[in-house]
């Protein structure tokens, strides 16, 4: 099955928003591990969620295009059904 541009784009900004989640979660614990330890796991978790967030939203947008091509193929499907037999 060959991709369209969009779903490229999407998977493309998925994989690089978990290096992004990754990355910055031990960029932000050691930012903040110099104030405090609770400081720090704290910040980070806060960073995490938010970034799983966007990372749900982006999905979700390659769910629904997904759902959109499903539907145009059942459409399809059913009007040469009922053109068949409305004949």
């Amino acid at each position: 099955m060959q991709k369209d541009f969009y779903e490229k784009i999407i998977n493309f900004l998925l994989g690089a928003s978990w290096a992004i989640v990754l990355f910055g979660a031990l960029i932000t614990f050691k930012l903040f591990i110099s104030f405090s330890f609770i400081l720090a796991i704290l910040s980070t978790l806060f960073y995490i969620i938010f970034s799983l967030l966007f990372l749900l939203i982006l999905d979700a947008f390659l769910v629904n295009k997904q759902r959109l091509q499903e539907a145009k193929k059942q459409t399809k499907l059913l009007e040469k059904i009922y053109a068949k037999h409305t004949k």
